[in-house]
């Protein structure tokens, strides 16, 4: 008789509101999606290109799992696929579904775990960016600037984001759709890109974060004090 080896994860780590399920939770409203085979069962999946945070969040949720590899015409990503119908309808309770591309909304996350979806969000689907403008001017007229860029298909998760982080005190802000209206993005500049650093990795945040993410702050940080 063949029995089938059941590959163990923590089926309970969606049930219950901790730092890091918040932190993986946005990282899959960014980048991850929910399958349900036509014989059954179900799947969650992650699909990121960097190997080494996809096996941090293998190791939160206690998977034993393996990454897989997917070689694609713009570089390499990597998958973390779990089959887990109970996780599957944890996720379906948290307001996400199969085909959550333009539809999600941002769940009920309590007030003392929003920095950590946030930061897993913008770990997924953010982008910041530093650069120099007015290059064209004298030196000490140019001027370093950071945009930072959350990405949505769904402009209602996007204009929720902007709303809940105004109760942070992180006002401003600007939404800019697509002109095929295939995404939009919710873009801070310097002075709220900042907030959102001081926001996204305060000291409780532990080492659930992308690295050249964090850096690109950092590096802006560095170039201020030395002018």
């Amino acid at each position: 008789m063949n029995v089938t080896a059941h590959k163990k994860v923590n089926k309970d780590f969606f049930k219950k509101w901790t730092r890091e399920m918040a932190y993986v939770l946005g990282f899959f409203a960014a980048d991850g999606y929910i399958t349900s085979p036509k014989q059954g069962g179900g799947f969650w999946c992650l699909d990121i290109r960097d190997k080494e945070h996809i096996e941090k969040i293998k190791l939160v949720v206690e998977a034993e799992h393996k990454i897989s590899t997917r070689n694609r015409i713009d570089g390499t990503s990597y998958r973390l696929q779990i089959g887990s119908v109970e996780m599957c309808n944890d996720l379906r309770n948290l307001g996400f579904s199969e085909r959550k591309t333009k539809s999600m909304v941002i769940p009920n996350v309590p007030k003392k775990y929003f920095t950590d979806f946030v930061r897993g969000y913008f770990d997924g689907d953010g982008n910041i960016w530093m650069g120099e403008i007015h290059k064209d001017r004298k030196r000490i007229n140019r001027y370093i600037v950071l945009k930072l860029y959350f990405t949505s298909c769904s402009l209602r998760f996007l204009n929720e984001l902007q709303t809940r982080l105004g109760f942070f005190g992180l006002t401003g802000g600007c939404i800019y759709t697509s002109k095929k209206k295939q995404f939009s993005r919710l873009q801070y500049s310097t002075i709220n890109a900042l907030k959102l650093y001081d926001f996204m990795y305060n000291k409780e945040c532990a080492s659930l974060f992308l690295d050249r993410k964090k850096r690109v702050f950092e590096r802006y940080k560095d170039i201020k004090m030395r002018l």
